[in-house]
């Protein structure tokens, strides 16, 4: 590892062409004569607190030479002139460059080995405002930001445990993006936290230019045929720190609102924030609905359409569900289609301003409605039950699911197409199997604690059971 040397102005120069200055507009280089010694700053503009780097700045000018004279060690001067409390000194270049380029000050002064980096930054960042896609009805409203340190500090206030751990990492090798594995100390799964490290020691990337989504491609198992998640995400405190009182661990990552949870499992992505900001007889229902609702949207368009593409299949008590009337398009195509519209549908409203969304929703109301059965392209019933599994979608607290949800929907339909019965029940041993086979980064396995079978942690995700001493 390369070190600063003895000589003032060799380092000055090698820190001034490793961190750009002259070369980069928002690196502020300033030359200072410090109790007349030279000395000079680095720090990065927009990052720097300039009303404690002013004070500080202020305090050194008005130091006398006899007060600086007898130092020979930047910790020395650290100890005596440096009132900032996150200070420290290094001397390794390459940890100089990182640091600075995380948003601290650094100090190099004539005489003194080492250097001084002074953690007085702040960085840019929005309100901790709740996110978009966790409102609840009652509790807290706040969500995490892009900021890092903010993010830990909203978990630090929730848990004021000394067993709370905040463990530090660098990834990408360009970038240098922070990293923090949360957990407490005394509760966290030994073996969970030890894959996690070793994961994260072995990414070998550039940078995470998307945040949580680069980490997450470069740790998970690479299984791109198997659409089940397998990192549950979330942008609200609350449930991260809910997560990590009960043993499991929170990955933070710099730049991005959203934290992953380990370890992943099916069945907690049952579990919402509502759920426990109500009576634990109404979380439990609310809870048992989510799960209803999630088997309906997966079976519900391909039974139908199994029921009524053969006549006579229906049984009496199941005549309101009798062949739609024919139309322009097969009633296979009918389905597909709309599936693909309410995909376009969304991806249209994400790029559509404030201000005419509301012309935009009528607009594809009426386009995916009167207009589509008038034309005779589309029949009442195909809208009716795409409307319900596309409400069901917005159900589920995690998007990576419902698409889970929509992309084997439309495999059964095919099949069902295909193969009629025998179709079906092929598709569900296929689902059945991507469960069974889908790795998750580090944990017991996708399908706990069903498989391996724990009664008491499949009744606590099934089930709102009530606070108490052991279930926090």
């Amino acid at each position: 590892m390369e070190q600063l040397t003895q000589s003032y102005g060799e380092n000055v120069r090698r820190m001034d062409g490793l961190l750009g200055a002259g070369r980069s507009c928002d690196l502020v280089a300033r030359d200072l004569v410090i109790g007349g010694r030279r000395g000079r700053i680095w720090v990065i503009d927009g990052y720097g607190r300039d009303a404690i780097l002013e004070r500080m700045g202020s305090f050194w000018l008005s130091l006398r030479p006899e007060q600086v004279t007898p130092l020979t060690r930047m910790q020395d001067f650290a100890d005596r002139f440096i009132t900032f409390s996150e200070t420290n000194v290094a001397f390794d270049v390459e940890e100089i460059v990182t640091s600075v380029l995380l948003g601290k000050t650094l100090l190099l002064m004539e005489g003194l080995s080492g250097g001084a980096l002074m953690d007085a930054k702040d960085y840019p960042s929005r309100g901790v405002n709740e996110p978009a896609d966790g409102k609840v009805l009652r509790g807290a409203h706040d969500g995490f930001v892009e900021a890092i340190v903010p993010n830990m500090a909203l978990l630090r206030r929730r848990i004021r445990d000394p067993q709370l751990t905040m463990e530090g990492r660098k990834v990408g090798g360009r970038s240098r993006t922070d990293v923090v594995l949360c957990y407490l100390e005394d509760r966290v799964d030994r073996k969970v936290l030890e894959e996690l490290r070793r994961r994260l020691d072995a990414v070998d990337v550039n940078s995470l230019s998307m945040g949580q989504e680069s980490l997450a491609e470069a740790i998970r198992p690479k299984q791109w045929y198997n659409p089940f998640p397998k990192i549950r995400y979330t942008e609200r405190p609350d449930t991260a720190a809910a997560t990590v009182l009960e043993g499991s661990v929170v990955i933070l990552v710099d730049n991005s609102p959203a934290v992953m949870l380990m370890p992943t499992t099916l069945f907690s992505f049952v579990q919402e924030a509502n759920d426990f900001y109500f009576p634990p007889l109404v979380g439990t229902y609310l809870r048992l609905v989510r799960i209803a609702v999630l088997l309906l949207s997966l079976f519900v368009t391909p039974t139908w359409y199994l029921l009524v593409s053969v006549p006579g299949r229906l049984p009496e008590w199941l005549e309101f569900l009798a062949k739609p009337e024919p139309c322009a398009l097969p009633l296979l195509a009918q389905l597909l289609v709309v599936e693909f519209l309410i995909d376009l549908l969304k991806l249209a409203s994400l790029n559509t301003p404030d201000s005419l969304s509301n012309s935009f929703s009528m607009l594809g109301a009426l386009i995916l409605g009167d207009f589509a059965v008038q034309a005779g392209w589309l029949t009442p019933e195909v809208l009716v039950y795409m409307a319900f599994v596309s409400i069901a979608g917005f159900s589920q607290p995690s998007f990576e699911l419902g698409y889970a949800v929509k992309l084997l929907r439309m495999l059964l339909l095919i099949l069902s197409a295909l193969f009629d019965l025998w179709g079906l029940l092929a598709g569900v041993a296929l689902i059945v199997v991507l469960l069974a086979a889908n790795r998750t980064v580090a944990g017991p396995g996708y399908l706990y604690p069903l498989i391996p079978f724990h009664a008491k942690a499949l009744r606590r995700l099934l089930m709102r059971e009530p606070i108490s001493r052991g279930n926090t």
